[in-house]
């Protein structure tokens, strides 16, 4: 998985959702990328320079270059909101080879228009002060949003890891689109292990080629019934024979359309208990005073 860290000017799109988290993993990227010596730029936006920094090691956060938009959500430092601090966070960086992690771009959204933000993505990893020379690292939370920004920025990307996991053990399901092709897809199982380096598994834990499995045949239910559920053609005939309880014939129907002679009228007689009090002021027992 690590190879989508060789991309130059892409879009490296890490998509999370509620039941798996992705920062963690942007982290451990983040890592690897300042491990081999390459400057790190960082757009902070839903947590703060403090909890992003913390588990990396000294090294990697010398490293860093944060750029708080978490204390500043509304632009008022200059740079124009949120858009306009994407666009500055490059801005008078070290010539060569850099990555831009961005946290989130599910923020960034909530803030400004899909299209606008595509633009500005579209302007950092292929613009003409650095050609080909920055990665962009995004996270996105693909349960918060449409199909119309994840397909517009999916489009976008060149690499799309959807981050998934079980018990013990994360999976990353890697997208290499390619136009007018079908995509490349990978599977990758690991672990991050406390200080963010990443831990692959050579072959799926057990739990999940347990999944992967294709489901045993199924049993016919009706094998051993101790009964017929299949009539034969006279039983058949024998049941269509048969009146429902529901269907009145007509000389029923007219009986009981019939109306009832005077003489048979009905009445109710109530004798009480001798355990009954009978109240005058309130005979129902419906008062609560």
């Amino acid at each position: 998985m690590l190879q989508l860290l060789a991309c130059r000017g892409d879009l490296v799109l890490l998509r999370d959702s509620v039941e798996w988290e992705g920062r963690s993993l942007l982290k451990a990227l983040i890592r690897e990328v300042a491990l081999k010596g390459e400057q790190v730029h960082v757009l902070g936006c839903e947590v703060s320079e403090e909890a992003f920094r913390e588990g990396l090691d000294s090294d990697t956060n010398l490293r860093l270059v944060y750029h708080d938009v978490f204390r500043d959500p509304q632009g008022w430092a200059g740079n124009g909101g949120p858009l306009g601090a994407l666009r500055a966070c490059l801005r008078g960086a070290d010539p060569g080879p850099c990555t831009l992690a961005v946290d989130s771009l599910s923020w960034l959204l909530l803030h400004a228009p899909c299209s606008a933000l595509c633009q500005a993505l579209k302007a950092l990893g292929r613009g003409s002060a650095r050609p080909g020379q920055v990665r962009v690292l995004g996270l996105l939370h693909e349960d918060v949003h449409g199909p119309g920004p994840l397909g517009a920025l999916g489009s976008l990307a060149q690499v799309d890891v959807t981050v998934g996991g079980g018990s013990g053990y994360a999976t990353a399901r890697v997208l290499h689109p390619k136009p007018r092709h079908r995509p490349i897809e990978q599977n990758h199982w690991f672990s991050i292990l406390p200080d963010f380096s990443l831990h692959f598994l050579r072959e799926p834990p057990v739990e999940a080629q347990l999944h992967r499995r294709p489901p045993s045949p199924t049993k016919d239910v009706m094998a051993d019934l101790t009964f017929n559920v299949h009539l034969s053609k006279k039983e058949r005939e024998a049941r269509d024979t048969l009146a429902l309880p529901f269907q009145f014939s007509s000389e029923k129907q007219q009986s009981l359309l019939r109306p009832a002679p005077a003489s048979s009228t009905s009445q109710i007689f109530y004798e009480p208990d001798a355990e009954d009090y009978l109240d005058q002021e309130d005979p129902d027992n419906d008062l609560d005073i």
